[in-house]
């Protein structure tokens, strides 16, 4: 079988976050971020998924940050004070992502500071660079750069648990799972698949469910394991299969609801990132363990994982809003 783009993608991402490791920063990049009030993370879809994560990161920092949808930013924007910071993260700098492209705009129209952190060649000011534009519209190595990239600001801002040292570890724990990614045990369910975890790990149950669904077209969703727990699960049963993710496991509850699903005759199968890394860090192996698994689903379902977007979805116009042209 010919090797796809994503395989590819997915394959460049130790080298890919070995280069960002010790890339300069700038160190306008963190006074920027350091002279602000409260920061907001803005983005869309996966880079939304990146934003969540970035914003526990600078958390670790001591930081007031939030994470917020391009499309919330734009049009129920929050209170924003002239002190605050906006961190815009795309992949394609807001050119194909209409609303991120807006917030950008109107970050910069009302005199904020503004970082972008986006793909290599973008042209944007004072832009952070990760990769070359993607091939698959199954994003992958664009996602744990800018996680590592937010990791290192949030390390130069305070965040002492996310260390050059634990950073330094995330390339080779990268590599270790793509060699070995613990999968076996998870096989396509009849019906539904369902990722759960804590904290962090349930912004990585979202991201992996979002890969599953672009690169195989499974019915899979993520969730954060309380929400599972208050209604959510009710409807699972024996078609259905549970991908429990850790870490985290603070109080024990990502366990418990594996062990309630069992009892309900719903198969679970637990995937534990073993990487000696803090948890937030451990989010990116176990990402690209996911990631794997959405090219194999994609494999036994003869799915092109790398043509994502077709049909009445990939209208322009769609796209477009709320550009100024729509």
């Amino acid at each position: 079988m010919q090797q796809t783009a994503l395989e590819r993608q997915i394959r460049s991402q130790p080298e890919e976050l070995d280069r960002l490791a010790t890339h300069p920063l700038g160190h306008d990049v963190v006074e920027r971020l350091a002279q602000c009030r409260r920061i907001w993370l803005v983005g869309t879809g996966t880079s939304f998924h990146a934003a969540e994560l970035g914003a526990a990161m600078l958390y670790e920092a001591g930081r007031g940050a939030q994470a917020i949808p391009s499309m919330h930013f734009v049009n129920w924007a929050p209170p924003v004070d002239h002190r605050d910071g906006i961190v815009l993260i795309s992949h394609n700098a807001g050119q194909e992502t209409a609303y991120a492209a807006a917030a950008y705009r109107q970050a910069k129209d009302a005199g904020l500071r503004v970082l972008a952190i986006t793909r290599q060649g973008a042209d944007l000011p004072d832009a952070v660079e990760t990769v070359p534009k993607e091939a698959s519209e199954t994003y992958t190595v664009s996602y744990t750069t800018v996680l590592l990239l937010l990791a290192r600001i949030a390390n130069a801002l305070g965040a002492e648990s996310l260390s050059p040292e634990s950073i330094g570890k995330v390339p080779q724990s990268v590599a270790e799972a793509i060699e070995d990614p613990g999968l076996d045990r998870i096989v396509a369910p009849r019906r539904l698949l369902v990722l759960f975890g804590e904290g962090p790990a349930s912004v990585t149950a979202r991201e992996g469910a979002l890969k599953l669904r672009e690169a195989s077209r499974s019915p899979t969703e993520g969730f954060d394991v309380e929400y599972l727990l208050h209604g959510s699960a009710v409807p699972l049963g024996e078609e259905d299969h549970l991908l429990a993710l850790s870490p985290p496991d603070t109080d024990g509850l990502v366990r418990a609801v594996g062990d309630a699903a069992e009892r309900e005759g719903i198969q679970v199968t637990a995937l534990t990132e073993p990487a000696d890394l803090p948890p937030l860090l451990a989010q990116i192996p176990l990402t690209v363990r996911l990631q794997i698994l959405a090219l194999r689903f994609a494999e036994a379902r003869a799915q092109n994982p790398d043509r994502v977007i077709t049909r009445a979805w990939a209208d322009p116009a769609l796209w477009a809003i709320p550009s100024p042209k729509a």
